[in-house]
């Protein structure tokens, strides 16, 4: 059995008893997630997430990378589409978590350097060796997009894979639009 196969016959066990029809598009608790994909973190188990309530999106690290910021501005003009010029603030969160596979990344640095589009001197300014700096780092890097920061409030969580628990390591009030 290939693991497509598992996974079909898992979600034919979702479909008879987890399948919620009528979900709308946009999340029940007005908020997105940029977290990494390590297997680990997933944060539907690590925040008790059931369907519909977090648009996730993870990349290599969780990081706020061009392209996720990019993606992220999208969202904002997507709600506000669906939801007009009214479109409430939702909360943006910033998962990354200890001993991230991205550190293992770092040498050459010009790996790195091309996923994050910076010049490989600036590598040391994106943290990948602290999760803590880099999402302090991330969270002022969204902040600092205007189609972001009136869209959503900016905050960043640290997830331990050691102990299991989130530390908030910055918040932000609601912006005003």
């Amino acid at each position: 059995m290939t693991v497509v196969d598992t996974l079909t016959q898992r979600n034919e066990q979702f479909s008879r008893t987890g399948f919620r029809p009528g979900l709308w598009m946009l999340p029940t608790l007005r908020s997105v997630l940029l977290g990494c994909v390590d297997p680990r973190v997933d944060p539907a188990h690590v925040l008790g997430v059931d369907t519909g309530e977090l648009a996730v999106i993870r990349n290599v690290g969780g990081r706020a990378t061009p392209d996720a910021i990019a993606e992220i501005a999208l969202l904002a003009r997507l709600t506000r589409t669906l939801l007009a010029e009214h479109a409430p603030v939702a909360d943006l969160i910033v998962m990354q978590h200890t001993d991230c596979g991205i550190t293992r990344l770092q040498d050459p640095p010009e790996q790195l350097a091309d996923y994050f589009h910076v010049d490989p001197a600036a590598l040391p300014d994106k943290h990948v060796a602290d999760p803590r700096a880099a999402v302090d780092a991330d969270v002022a890097a969204l902040r600092a997009v205007p189609e972001i920061a009136t869209a959503f409030r900016v905050s960043g969580i640290v997830y331990d894979v050691e102990t299991g628990r989130v530390d908030l390591v910055t918040a932000q009030p609601a912006p005003t639009p």
